[in-house]
């Protein structure tokens, strides 16, 4: 594909939608942006200004088309001790270090290991920030009077009513204009955007983080840019993973990570805070029909033009409307299938993806759930491969001469059945090992074929070691001790 259709496909294919899916998106942000920067503890200007900077930036430089990033809880949850222990410059110089690792990290080309993720713990992933949606919205329901309740429900009704009308305009969009509406001609006595707090009246400006050039700096920024960059590059390259299966097209991991790089330096040079790909948001542009990076960057811009020429109007618009919408995020994005797969998938398969869900939920860190989710996938994977080496005697064996032939992977978690395979009982003259159909992968691996042939050996046999593939010869030449061995009993080959 050349580059001017790769251009038009991203930017061009689908503009009229885009458009109108960002409009959405944009009226999203902005209550969650002020949110977010409540929980870090900064003004909501930072949170406003970094969701700007961060969709404008990624929209040219991510790797993923439709995908929204900004400012996020996630992120933020980790703000608040640097922000109230040293002040908001240090937490502009943890963002500026953030990106750098995080450009660091695409140019390493790691990325692209997002893929030894299982299904399980994407699927567990995904219901968990289902699940935690929801509750953001409950702060926003519990005590809250009946004109809240019967707003969200209206809103909800328009929602999924509205697109067996018609799909031309994105039903969330008609929800927050129509309960925007309803609430200011009618002034019905429900919270509004402008409760959550003020928003700024100017443009960002460049802004150098004002610390300190020292070591001592870094010992304070450091630890948190590494856990802000880890957590944003976790949660954006799995909300890549989930929109390429809604939209059932690619994206380009190594390229999204260090676009989130990128977005994550210049957000703190414009007054930002460090962000990452938001779950909710990128449904809401997926599902409101957004596909190319103009939906991306057009919910940047017309973020900006809301809170600078519109704030007034927008400050007006009751947050039941964007807790409707945020319910309908919620609900689409749960995998609601496994649930009923439980019964049918495998147990190991289904505690990895419980196990991911539940510790997201309780601790309400992507990162504890996630990690925990990928240690117990390899454990069980593990597991399973250890018990299928296979060694079995071939051929006609007597006192004097044994043939084994090995088939399976030899590595630390099967050495012991390896081991336990081979009958040491006797005094044979000769014994071959084959090793064609076999892999050896580790230390434990060489060492383990060392114990078989010295153990043979000191019983008086001379033994032969066949088969061995290019990279199991290799690793036995280099740490294996039974082909450097001149025992007199016996020779290895």
């Amino acid at each position: 594909m050349t580059k001017l259709a790769t251009l038009r496909r991203d930017w061009f294919a689908n503009p009229r939608n885009d458009l109108l899916a960002g409009t959405v998106v944009a009226l999203a942000l902005i209550p969650e942006a002020i949110a977010f920067s409540i929980i870090a503890g900064v003004d909501p200007a930072v949170g406003l200004y970094a969701s700007f900077v961060i969709a404008v930036t990624i929209a040219f430089v991510g790797g993923r088309p439709a995908m929204i990033s900004a400012a996020t809880g996630a992120m933020a949850l980790l703000m608040g001790g640097i922000v109230r222990e040293h002040g908001l410059e240090y937490l502009f110089a943890a963002s500026l270090l953030t990106g750098v690792l995080q450009v660091v990290i695409g140019l390493l080309r790691l990325g692209r290991y997002v893929k030894f993720v299982s299904r399980s713990v994407m699927t567990g992933f995904v219901n968990a920030l289902a699940i935690l949606i929801f509750l953001a919205q409950m702060p926003e329901l519990i005590g809250a009077n009946w004109q809240t309740w019967a707003m969200v429900a209206g809103g909800l009704a328009i929602i999924y009513g509205f697109p067996r009308l018609t799909r031309a305009v994105p039903s969330p969009l008609v929800a927050i204009l129509v309960l925007s509406a309803l609430a200011m001609v009618l002034h019905i006595d429900v919270r509004t955007v402008g409760d959550m707090g003020s928003m700024p009246s100017a443009l960002p400006v460049f802004h150098l983080p004002a610390v300190p050039l020292t070591w001592e700096t870094l010992s304070i920024i450091g630890p948190v840019a590494a856990t802000l960059a880890f957590v944003g590059l976790l949660e954006s390259l799995l909300t890549s993973n989930i929109i390429d299966d809604m939209t059932d097209t690619p994206s380009d991991k190594d390229r999204e990570t260090r676009g989130q790089g990128i977005a994550n330096i210049l957000s703190p040079l414009f007054g930002g805070m460090a962000g990452c790909a938001m779950i909710g948001q990128s449904i809401i542009n997926v599902k409101s029909g957004g596909r190319g990076r103009l939906s991306t960057l057009w919910a940047g811009l017309f973020l900006l033009f809301l809170i600078l020429v519109l704030q007034d109007w927008v400050a007006r618009i009751p947050m039941a409307a964007l807790v409707a919408v945020m319910i309908m995020v919620s609900v689409g994005t749960f995998d609601w299938g496994s649930i009923l797969r439980l019964r049918s998938t495998p147990v190991v398969s289904s505690i990895v993806m419980v196990a991911t869900t539940g510790t997201v939920v309780v601790t309400h860190d992507l990162s504890k759930g996630v990690v925990l989710g990928v240690l117990l996938s390899a454990l069980f994977f593990v597991r399973k491969v250890s018990k299928v080496v296979v060694v079995r005697a071939v051929g006609e064996t007597d006192d004097e001469f044994r043939r084994y032939a090995v088939s399976g992977h030899l590595f630390f978690a099967s050495a012991d059945v390896f081991l336990a395979e081979f009958e040491f009982h006797g005094h044979p003259l000769r014994v071959e090992i084959d090793m064609t159909e076999a892999h050896l992968w580790d230390l434990t691996a060489a060492a383990a074929v060392d114990r078989v042939v010295f153990r043979y050996r000191r019983q008086g046999a001379e033994v032969v070691v066949l088969g061995l593939n290019e990279a199991s010869a290799t690793l036995t030449e280099r740490v294996g001790l039974h082909d450097k061995s001149h025992l007199p009993t016996g020779a290895a080959h």
